[in-house]
């Protein structure tokens, strides 16, 4: 069964017929990273070229975990019910012992969705659906990836990077791009050949198995996990969607290597199951633990992300989320800065917000891996994160009551109706790759005095004498309080500006002119 056949190559599978020699941004990587960031700038008209050196798509379950955070991130972008199809939540645990079950319990905690946060469970996809579903996305888009296709070397000056390529067939083209990405993983070549290094903890030595197999006899309805005397432990999860299980042997033994022979072995002999009832394998690998962080994540013009930029320990599901966030928060920035003229120092706050995040990301991965807890909470789903200490946040409100909402924190939804009585949802609003400004309680806004081009800037009045949306059950109140007050949404999703009625167009405008540039902010 080959679930991830994507053959795209330079002169095939609707794929232009000659590479192209000037792009705006050149995407080493077709992860869930790279795929995101390629989505995002298709959507903004930007010019990538996605360069994958494997012949395919990247097979295997991996990260089956998508938190909250990340939901949100693939409904702006266009493929959340796509995603949803594919996905399922996570079934509770079983404790095999002596070849029965002898109990469950809840390892992934449910949590009720709210008008805040629709999507409030952690959802198990494959990763290899995810992939396909990005980059099904991604060619509807008018993007496409080049498999095959190998980043050799690079060269950067004050203007651009000349990157060599390997295709398919060993011939070596150059590439000219604005900006290049490093999405190729915890192994990138690209952050080699910078010679950025990676510092952090030392996780325990060991090695573990990973296997997505079909197993008989095993039911889909709980993930089974077996106890093993020296304090190891085996689990095997119902993938969503498929017949397959996804299967980590954590035996604190040395793994030679990772076949089919060596997965139904390690299986057999840990578990009650049987040889017979252990299939077809369809990929394998062997984890060893590691963890680490770059000591930059820009070098002129090359930016790392994703893997490239931090790894973690898997548990908690807090890598791909987290590396899907740093395409979706660079995503906006070179945008802005390649379509609209904003300026080039506005790329220096993707490291200055992104780091302190992977930073805690790592801290938190690595204590779960090293306790060994296997709880996952509603501190896993990303919710929390945002940016208060970022260059781009401006809180002007004072008096603030504890908990309320501030700038740098993550812009919530909330369900409202128009005047003619449709709902809608602040999401619907904030959807696409403009900034939304929320007027809030009849805060005297001069629309005349802010940029008119739509793609940059859209207006939102709740309340107020001409409201464009009414909180009819106070959900906005709710979160973002009651106003007068000016609010603006970055693209990605974050307050970037909490002012207080009075001034409120003058420091809109300032807010704008920091993100966009002078040329962009002006009216029009």
């Amino acid at each position: 069964m080959e679930l991830n056949s994507v053959k795209d190559s330079v002169h095939g599978d609707g794929v232009t017929g000659s590479l192209p020699t000037d792009v705006d941004v050149l995407i080493a990587g077709a992860g869930p990273t790279g795929l995101t960031l390629g989505i995002d700038l298709a959507r903004r008209g930007v010019r990538a070229l996605l360069v994958e050196r494997q012949d395919r798509l990247s097979p295997g379950a991996r990260g089956t975990g998508l938190q909250p955070r990340t939901q949100e991130v693939y409904e702006d972008l266009g493929l959340l019910g796509a995603i949803q199809a594919a996905g399922a939540p996570y079934p509770p645990v079983a404790l095999w012992q002596d070849g029965r079950i002898t109990g469950t319990h809840t390892m992934v905690e449910r949590v009720a969705p709210t008008p805040a946060a629709p999507w409030s469970d952690a959802l198990m996809v494959p990763q290899f659906r995810t992939v396909r579903l990005l980059h099904e996305r991604l060619r509807g888009l008018g993007g496409s990836v080049l498999l095959g296709t190998e980043l050799t070397d690079f060269d950067q000056d004050a203007d651009g990077v000349t990157a060599r390529l390997r295709l398919p067939d060993g011939a070596v083209r150059t590439v000219r791009a604005g900006y290049l990405v490093a999405a190729d993983g915890g192994r990138s070549t690209v952050r080699r050949a910078l010679g950025t290094t990676m510092s952090g903890p030392s996780l325990p030595a060991g090695a573990a198995l990973l296997a997505d197999l079909r197993i008989e006899g095993l039911d889909r309805d709980h993930w089974h996990r077996w106890m093993l005397p020296n304090g190891g432990f085996v689990m095997a999860l119902p993938l969503a969607g498929t017949d397959y299980f996804q299967t980590l042997v954590a035996a604190f033994t040395e793994v030679p290597d990772a076949t089919p022979e060596v997965v139904h072995a390690a299986l057999a002999r840990h578990t009650h199951l049987s040889p017979e009832q252990l299939g077809e394998v369809l990929w394998s690998s062997v984890y060893r633990p590691r963890a680490g962080m770059a000591d930059t994540f820009r070098t002129g013009r090359v930016f790392l992300a994703g893997d490239a930029a931090h790894i973690h320990s898997p548990a908690g599901g807090q890598g791909l989320n987290t590396s899907v966030q740093d395409a979706y928060n660079l995503g906006w920035k070179l945008g802005q800065v390649l379509k609209h003229g904003a300026p080039d120092t506005l790329l220096d706050t993707y490291e200055a917000e992104r780091r302190p995040i992977a930073a805690r990301i790592l801290e938190t991965s690595t204590r779960l891996h090293t306790t060994g807890s296997m709880r996952r909470g509603r501190d896993l789903h990303q919710l929390d994160i945002g940016y208060p200490d970022s260059p781009l946040t401006r809180e002007l409100r004072t008096d603030l009551p504890e908990g309320a909402l501030r700038a740098g924190d993550r812009a919530p939804d909330a369900p409202c109706h128009t005047s003619d009585g449709k709902p809608v949802r602040l999401f619907d609003t904030y959807r696409g790759p403009h900034f939304t400004l929320l007027a809030l309680g009849g805060a005297a806004v001069d629309e005349a005095a802010l940029p008119a081009d739509p793609a940059l800037l859209r207006v939102v009045r709740v309340g107020g004498p001409a409201p464009d949306l009414i909180d009819t059950d106070g959900h906005v109140r709710a979160a973002y309080g009651p106003g007068p007050a000016a609010l603006l949404i970055r693209p990605d999703g974050y307050l970037a500006l909490a002012a207080p009625d009075g001034d409120a167009t003058e420091q809109v405008r300032a807010a704008l002119t920091a993100c966009l540039g002078e040329p962009a902010a002006q009216t029009r």
